[in-house]
């Protein structure tokens, strides 16, 4: 006689994700979470209030409101006539586009002065002949920086940049191109060199 045994088995019901423990730790890290980034934006406020503020990549006193940009002269052997007033204008623009700083006349809180140095043309690299195959353009300026309300940011410097041409070309047929890039670059290590600090 064949009997059967049944035996029987009580399931176990899964625990549901969403008890309210899990809901109240959620809720609790969640918090926490809020917390921590409210903190973090009241340090970055309170930081940018008491230190510099950046623009651009620009670092820049606070209290600073003003930029001066004088003339710069060109004392040269070789004159360009355009180069001065070119140089000039594309510092005051840069400072203009890419800082919160207004461009004054004279007596900024930022003060920008200088002059140019040289402006030369000679042989940059000859052929197995020995004949001039590039001719190189180079710019020379002086600069002075002072910054009345930091004034351990005050420098004095020479800046140079230069362009290579084909001796092939006619220097006055390609002048203009080569002093717009090379005058680009200058402002823009004047720029960094005053404001940004790299």
């Amino acid at each position: 006689m064949n009997c059967s045994r049944h035996t029987s088995r009580q399931l176990r019901q899964p625990t549901p994700h969403n008890t309210p423990a899990r809901n109240y730790y959620a809720l609790k890290s969640w918090r926490r979470f809020i917390m921590a980034a409210v903190v973090v934006a009241m340090t970055l406020a309170a930081s940018s209030c008491t230190g510099s503020y950046s623009f651009t990549g620009a670092s820049i006193p606070p209290d600073a409101k003003t930029i001066s940009v004088k003339q710069f002269p060109n004392y040269a052997s070789t004159v360009n006539p355009q180069l001065s007033q070119t140089l000039s204008d594309e510092l005051r623009n840069m400072f203009a586009s890419q800082t919160t700083l207004t461009v004054v006349d004279d007596g900024g809180d930022l003060q920008l002065s200088g002059e140019i140095v040289s402006y030369t043309t000679r042989a940059s690299a000859l052929t197995s002949g020995d004949e001039v195959s590039m001719n190189r353009l180079t710019i020379t300026i002086k600069a002075a920086f002072v910054n009345t309300k930091a004034p351990d940011s005050d420098f004095e410097q020479q800046f140079s940049r230069y362009r290579d041409y084909s001796a092939s070309q006619d220097f006055s047929a390609v002048e203009q191109s080569l002093v717009s890039e090379i005058v680009t670059e200058l402002c823009e290590d004047i720029f960094n060199k005053a404001v940004v600090n790299w």
